[in-house]
């Protein structure tokens, strides 16, 4: 049974050692795609550290529910109007990845759909 990785290239068949280039071409496609996922992983993971862990502390706890202001204990409008919420860590971080996951998805359709009309026009 092939790994699929390692050294068993085009081995299947009994072609005597020669290369599918089929083969090879998925391997590579495979890798790719784990190299995309891990970078998508990456950089999901620092900015949304950065955006919801402003100094990180000894534990990720519940310290930081809602941050309230003025008498009536209504979230702090910012200056754009909005009010200032911050969740729970976890919960900003959970947020967040879903959201940018949803963002690289719809990009990700989009692009890929681009590509396809591009492909039919030549």
């Amino acid at each position: 049974m092939e790994s699929g990785f390692g050294s068993d290239f085009g081995s299947g068949g009994g072609g005597g050692g020669k290369l599918d280039p089929g083969l090879i071409m998925e391997q590579v496609k495979v890798q790719i795609a784990v190299a995309n996922a891990q970078e998508l992983l990456q950089r999901m993971t620092d900015k949304c550290f950065r955006k919801c862990i402003g100094k990180p502390g000894g534990a990720l706890d519940n310290s930081e529910q809602v941050r309230t202001g003025g008498r009536t204990g209504h979230p702090r409008p910012l200056s754009s109007g909005l009010p200032l919420r911050l969740c729970v860590p976890q919960k900003c971080i959970a947020m967040c990845m879903d959201r940018y996951m949803d963002s690289w998805n719809t990009v990700s359709r989009a692009y890929n759909s681009r590509l396809q009309r591009e492909r039919a026009n030549m």
